[in-house]
């Protein structure tokens, strides 16, 4: 295993900091996987899971039985991670832009397209270089003017060639949950399997700028904008895993998270060994639009009725929000029949404030944003 160190542009002349990735494989083998945690730096099970990973795959690797190319990033945001206000974390958006640090990547569809037109074959496997040269070329050609700008940059040159991207997050409160392109639903589905995914929330496209769409999405959209000229292969599948709630920190937890990722990686025959057979698919995917978020329909005390992972019929009763000094309940049930997934750490609400969420099964008018 190899360590590399890549600085990132400086606020001030007195501080310095830098993303720091650890290689295990050769590249151009067996294909490339790339991991990483805590993008959103105050959501920690998946730094902890890849520290659980990283000891299998040191053992992996002094049996020679790491196939392929796997790249970790345990710590993806640097930035995020020094981060606080009165002790607690706030790693999710940036103190100097306000930006979600999950936000904003650059769109390399649209960056190498007009180039690749002109490039491309009918040669799936040449079309795949070709692609992932002009990515390359297009990445090292950003001159990023802000150090949450080079993070990105960062981050997507470690990624942009992976076959498997995968960015390890977690919710406030929540089950084992994954974000994901309806064009890989597919692939994505052994991952669930493996992972134990209470939800699988799929959508075409977002919007969100997410880093998981920036390292997948290009594909799905080169091939819609080529179909019939060039072929375009699935060049990188990826996904957002979502390791339960920010306070589940621990290492039983950890330890089943990585064994289930090793295996993974051993069914993408990444790693050598026969995968452990596939354990039932808990849930089955649902449409990211179907995603019902309740919100508190006015102040005060939030009491639950439910824990993360159970199953809602519509109209029922999940939520109470409690006046202390009238003494008033009011009651908000689902409109929707499905999975709670996760629910906020909130327990004295505003107006307006998201409760929890519940994957339905079918799209909802208008749509929903769902935070990754």
């Amino acid at each position: 295993m190899r360590v590399e160190h890549h600085p990132l542009l400086t606020r001030n002349p007195c501080t310095r900091r830098e993303l720091i990735s650890l290689h295990y494989g050769q590249a151009g083998r067996a294909g490339k996987v790339y991991l990483q945690a805590s993008l959103h730096a105050d959501e920690l099970p998946g730094m902890l899971a890849l520290h659980h990973l990283r000891q299998l795959l040191d053992r992996a690797e002094a049996r020679g039985e790491i196939l392929g190319e796997i790249v970790l990033v345990p710590i993806a945001n640097p930035i995020g991670l020094e981060q606080t206000l009165m002790h607690d974390a706030m790693g999710r958006f940036d103190f100097n832009s306000g930006e979600n640090f999950n936000r904003r990547y650059p769109d390399l569809a649209e960056m190498v397209a007009g180039r690749l037109a002109h490039e491309l074959t009918a040669d799936l496997d040449q079309n795949r270089q070709m692609i992932r040269r002009a990515m390359a070329d297009a990445l090292k050609q950003m001159q990023p003017v802000t150090e949450i700008d080079s993070l990105r940059q960062a981050q997507l040159l470690l990624a942009f060639d992976a076959d498997v991207v995968l960015d390890l997050h977690c919710d406030a409160q929540a089950v084992v949950h994954l974000y994901g392109e309806t064009p890989y639903s597919a692939q994505i589905e052994p991952l669930a399997r493996y992972i134990g995914a209470q939800a699988t929330l799929l959508a075409e496209g977002s919007g969100a700028g997410s880093f998981d769409e920036a390292c997948g999405q290009p594909w799905w959209r080169l091939a819609e904008q080529f179909a019939g000229r060039f072929p375009i292969p699935s060049g990188c599948i990826a996904a957002t895993v979502e390791l339960r709630g920010e306070a589940q920190v621990e290492h039983a937890l950890a330890a089943q998270d990585a064994a289930a990722l090793y295996a993974f990686l051993q069914h993408r025959a990444i790693l050598a060994g026969a995968a452990p057979p596939m354990p039932a698919l808990a849930r089955p995917a649902t449409p990211f639009d179907g995603s019902l978020t309740l919100h508190a329909p006015c102040a005060g005390l939030v009491v639950f009725l439910h824990q993360p992972g159970a199953w809602i019929e519509c109209d029922e009763p999940v939520v109470h929000i409690i006046d202390p000094i009238g003494g008033a309940t009011q009651v908000v049930c689902s409109s929707v029949s499905g999975v709670m997934y996760m629910r906020s750490a909130i327990r004295f609400a505003a107006p307006g404030v998201e409760l929890c969420k519940v994957a339905g099964t079918t799209a909802l008018e208008g749509g929903v944003v769902v935070s990754a």
